[in-house]
């Protein structure tokens, strides 16, 4: 137990990792200060993080880094350790935005729907991804932030995939694809649904269940369902929550797949899965947040922590990303992406016209 303490307490107290701990911060605060603009409240505060983040890289380099090896290195740990760290922690905390007495009662008819959508998409995006040669990591996290929540799922799935500590820097590189793939994606197809709803002839609820069973982002969804009214904000609101519940199933299913399709660990004998303990962690902050008055009234605040730990994590994955690798293999996955949201946005629309 010593010996585990200060190999942590050597790692973290350091100057470099005080430096983009604070660093990250401050893009975390700047990411959900700027979403409240109109244009940048279709992205939102994680994906502006991460933006922020890949723009500060440069300066980092030249003005704290320069030639200084030790500098780099400890810079590279201590963002890849945010990146990974905090991304659980925020994740359980994000737990407190989903009300489950609302979705067992109000949303009860969504949950199956959401079900069956977030399968489907996940199933069909992978499958048009791996016929586009991307590879089954990025593939699968990519069909994960189209079919879930957007960036939250793509953060929440990658804790589930485990990689030899050579392929940590390949997956960085995929998560930080996938995560520009479903928000750019998001915001196009939240674009066009605002634009080409109103000739479908759908009622207020049905644009809103289309809204949310079909648009990435939690923030796209409430654009959207908050064009059409009150009535529609509510429905996207719902069906968009009931989706980003499924996110803990996809995240133990993913890991268990991945372990016995896809690890290429190469420890001798019995493997453990790398099952997502946090996920577990989600779940009770849910319940906690539901059923516990305490901590129902402070659920708001709770998310905004969870949001702010959040942008930390993705600044830090934008500080560490590598342009070269994502520029070589990133039009694949984005092709599988755009081609899948359409599948989605015409199925979320018959699903509203035949179940609401």
């Amino acid at each position: 137990m010593r010996e585990f303490c200060a190999k942590w307490w050597k790692r973290i107290a350091t100057v470099d990792m005080a430096f983009i701990a604070v660093l990250t911060l401050i893009l975390s605060f700047i990411g959900s200060w700027l979403k409240q603009f109109p244009g940048f409240s279709l992205f939102g505060a994680l994906i502006i993080a991460l933006i922020l983040g890949m723009i500060i890289q440069f300066p980092i380099r030249g003005l704290y880094v320069g030639s200084n090896a030790g500098r780099a290195s400890g810079v590279k740990d201590a963002a890849g350790l945010i990146s990974n760290k905090l991304l659980r922690l925020g994740i359980i905390l994000l737990g407190f935005k989903l009300n489950l007495q609302v979705l067992f009662t109000q949303g009860i008819k969504c949950l199956p729907i959401a079900a069956v959508v977030v399968t489907l998409t996940i199933v069909v995006t992978y499958l048009i991804a791996r016929a586009f040669k991307v590879n089954p990591m990025l593939a699968i996290l990519t069909a994960g932030g189209t079919g879930i929540c957007g960036a939250a799922a793509v953060m929440g799935l990658s804790g589930s995939i485990t990689v030899d500590e050579d392929r940590q820097e390949e997956k960085e590189d995929d998560v930080v694809m996938a995560v520009a793939t479903v928000a750019i994606m998001g915001t196009i197809f939240a674009l066009l649904e605002i634009a080409i709803f109103p000739f479908f002839g759908l009622t207020p609820a049905q644009q809103g269940v289309a809204a949310g069973a079909t648009l990435h982002e939690i923030a796209h969804a409430v654009a959207v369902g908050g064009a059409f009214g009150d009535e529609a904000l509510n429905m996207a609101t719902i069906m968009k929550l009931s989706r980003v519940l499924m996110l803990v199933f996809a995240a133990i299913i993913i890991a268990v797949w991945w372990d016995k399709t896809q690890s290429t660990a190469t420890n001798i004998g019995k493997r453990k899965v790398a099952f997502p303990w946090f996920m577990l962690g989600f779940i009770a902050a849910s319940i906690l947040g539901t059923y516990v008055p305490f901590l129902s009234a402070i659920s708001a605040t709770l998310v905004d922590i969870a949001y702010i730990v959040l942008g930390m994590a993705m600044a830090a994955l934008g500080i560490n990303v590598n342009f070269k690798a994502i520029a070589a293999k990133g039009l694949p996955a984005f092709a599988a992406s755009f081609i899948a949201s359409v599948l989605l946005m015409f199925f979320g629309v018959g699903i509203a016209v035949l179940f609401f």
